[in-house]
């Protein structure tokens, strides 16, 4: 009966909506997947093996633990982007490609944006 009391006081976090601003997002969305304990696909990525290695029992193990944590995040990242926005990123294998691409491509941009808006006045 206790944990029932404690699942109905349990608000699942919202995941974070890219609304253009990269740096804000990419700071919330941090803070959120590190919560979930998943930030290091981000910063590290999966631990690919060599092609054609030989994998022990407890190493595919792990690769394969890897690979759904990693489907884990690509889906949160899913949910945060645009469909308009996801199709203009071209690597979206991993997790951490997906990052990557959205760093490159809007990571600043307000900035400019920002600096646009406040010369032309």
């Amino acid at each position: 009966m206790a944990s029932d009391k404690v699942q109905e006081n349990y608000v699942q976090p919202a995941i974070p909506r890219f609304d253009g601003h990269y740096d804000h997002w990419g700071m919330l969305m941090e803070n959120f997947l590190r919560s979930k304990e998943y930030w290091s696909l981000i910063e590290n990525g999966i631990a690919e093996p060599a092609e054609g290695a030989l994998l022990t029992e407890a190493q595919q193990k792990r690769l394969d633990e890897q690979k759904l944590k990693d489907l884990k995040v690509k889906n949160y990242l899913f949910q945060a982007i645009d469909r308009s926005i996801l199709e203009t990123i071209l690597q979206k294998d991993t997790s951490k490609q997906i990052w990557e691409s959205m760093k490159k491509k809007y990571q600043g941009s307000t900035k400019t944006i920002l600096l646009m808006n406040t010369s032309q006045r």
